[in-house]
């Protein structure tokens, strides 16, 4: 969006949502005619019931009674059909941004792992939530307003012409001042209202990760820099509202000013002709006249009075299009892979997170099928890189890697995926039952299949003496997990889906050293016939690795198994014994 201006583009991406309820929209315009030719009508049987009193002693009762029940009628027709223009609008609204949601999560769903590397999650979460409720209640307002304004302001000219054409002169030379007013604010608040959009994305993410690790705040006593750093943000953000909410706030009083000075301006030519003798009008015309004038401008008023949250809606699905207009990761047709043996080898890969940092350069390794290979090093030396191009997340920028032969450029992303196992280091358990927990990468598991795995990660007996064993709920309102529990469930879930290759970083971090030596049994027996690549800091754990890698900047700067790397007395012993000495 060009900074002070509003990109009509937008408005014409959006309308697709919007168009695609045609019997929402076409119910809705019936109403709105409705709504306004009442409305008018109404304001010409206020004027008949003007006329009807013609002085003192000269009041046709009989009339006025009749046009009394008239307008009673029109009023409770008008009503109703304006709260069915609000219950359209409301669907309308809601059902194009809920449309609009699906498009933003199925996108996201398809985006490549570096834009959540890159994007805070929490300004992800303002557009689904912030950015998309501002839209929805930009439409529903607009709605009211609409199409019985359209419909308002072509009857109420077509009548002002007919009463008097010098007055609806006078009427219309105020319009396009009213427009003016509107464009002028608008070009001046709109980047307003997208810099406050951000800033509330930024305040997103910042309560997010502290929320999500405020152990870690109160432990290391930030209570007080985090609140002076929610401060600047919220200071930031009450300045940048409350310029926009100012600046945008003027257009509808500025809009009235003229307005009302067009009537003034009715009031003077209407005296003037009836002064000069003018037969077409009289006290009844020019009370018509002005109200006439007012339903004429009072659409344009209204949409004025609206354009703060007008301003907040475009605001809102800039931002979301920017999502949508991240590129995805390219769409793969699936292709017949034979069963997976796992023989897996790197040839000549370089790699570089930021063009200016080469992080891999002239990588080359193979693992047999079966073998489980165990990577080491300091912070920094490419450990989880080797699994991010291996799990296609980012791409080698030169050379190959080759799953049993095929380059694995050649293998869609799904398929590739799907031979993998993985356990992080953080643990990743949602709200929802243990059960659903459990099969998420194999959904069709029968009961026996989960209480086998859980035996052999010694959770058996916890998920026995919970309320609902497997149906039980975990997560945020569910039972609470130690981490230790969470990671030995994760653990179980890899058991379950029982891949034909696995990726475990630092697998076992968050246990106790018993539980530990239990569920490497455990892992022994799964990694059986299996490619196993196990990224650890805690050296002990991968002391029977049929080869351990030494990475250093990206290279591997010593391989071999556990006993011959000691004997070898270099960066490997190093590491070692530094994690055993006294």
């Amino acid at each position: 969006m060009h900074k002070n201006q509003i990109d009509w583009q937008i408005l014409k991406r959006f309308m697709p949502y919007v168009m695609a309820y045609r019997k929402l929209n076409t119910f809705a315009l019936i109403c709105g005619i409705i709504t306004g030719g009442f409305s008018v009508y109404l304001t010409y049987l206020i004027g008949r019931g003007i006329d009807q009193l013609v002085g003192q002693n000269q009041v046709d009762f009989a009339k006025l009674a009749q046009i009394l029940v008239q307008f009673v009628l029109v009023l409770l027709l008008t009503t109703v059909s304006q709260w069915l223009i609000l219950q359209l609008g409301n669907q309308v609204a809601y059902k194009s941004v809920n449309q609009l949601r699906k498009d933003s999560f199925a996108h996201l769903n398809q985006l490549p792992i570096q834009t959540y590397d890159q994007t805070p999650h929490g300004s992800l979460m303002s557009r689904f939530t912030n950015d998309l409720d501002l839209v929805a209640t930009a439409i529903a307002a607009v709605y009211q307003q609409l199409f019985a304004g359209m419909t308002i302001i072509f009857i109420a000219l077509v009548l002002m012409l007919r009463l008097s054409f010098t007055l609806t002169i006078v009427v219309l030379f105020s319009t396009p001042f009213i427009f003016m007013v509107s464009y002028f604010v608008a070009k001046r608040s709109q980047q307003d209202f997208t810099d406050q959009q951000k800033i509330i994305g930024e305040m997103t993410s910042f309560i997010n990760e502290r929320i999500n690790n405020q152990e870690l705040s109160i432990a290391f006593r930030q209570e007080k820099k985090n609140q002076q750093t929610f401060t600047k943000i919220n200071q930031e953000l009450y300045k940048k509202g409350q310029r926009a909410q100012f600046s945008s706030s003027l257009t509808n009083p500025a809009s009235r000013f003229v307005d009302h000075l067009a009537y003034v301006a009715v009031g003077f030519v209407g005296a003037w002709l009836i002064f000069i003798g003018s037969s077409t009008v009289t006290i009844g015309v020019i009370a018509s006249f002005t109200i006439y004038a007012t339903q004429f401008s009072k659409p344009f008023i209204e949409l004025s009075g609206l354009m703060t949250q007008i301003q907040g809606a475009f605001a809102g699905l800039a931002r979301g299009f920017e999502l949508l207009d991240q590129e995805i990761e390219k769409k793969e047709q699936a292709i017949d892979l034979p069963k997976v043996r796992g023989d897996i080898t790197f040839t000549d890969v370089d790699f570089a997170y930021s063009p200016n940092q080469p992080l891999i350069t002239d990588f080359d390794f193979s693992a047999t099928a079966g073998e489980t290979i165990a990577i080491v090093g300091k912070t920094g030396a490419g450990k989880s890189t080797l699994v991010n191009l291996l799990m296609r997340f980012y791409e080698v920028q030169k050379g190959m890697i080759t799953l049993d032969g095929r380059n694995i450029q050649q293998i869609p992303r799904g398929q590739l995926r799907q031979c993998f196992g993985m356990v992080l280091q953080d643990t990743w358990l949602f709200d929802a039952t243990l059960r659903e927990n459990l099969t998420y990468g194999k959904e069709q598991t029968s009961d026996e299949e989960i209480y086998a795995a859980l035996k052999k990660t010694d959770m058996l007996e916890y998920v026995m003496d919970l309320p609902k064993k497997l149906d039980t709920p975990i997560g945020h309102y569910g039972v609470k997990l130690s981490e230790g529990q969470r990671q030995l469930l994760t653990i179980t879930r890899t058991m379950i889906a029982n891949p034909p290759m696995l990726i475990l970083d630092e697998a076992t971090s968050s246990v106790d050293p018993l539980t530990e030596r239990k569920i490497q049994s455990a892992f022994l027996a799964l990694m059986q016939g299996k490619t196993s690549f196990v990224i650890a800091h805690r050296l002990s754990t991968i002391e029977s690795a049929d080869k351990i890698l030494v990475m250093d900047q990206g290279k591997i700067i010593e391989q071999g198994t556990h006993a011959a790397l000691l004997a070898q007395n270099g960066a490997y012993a190093t590491l070692y014994h530094a994690q055993f000495e006294e």
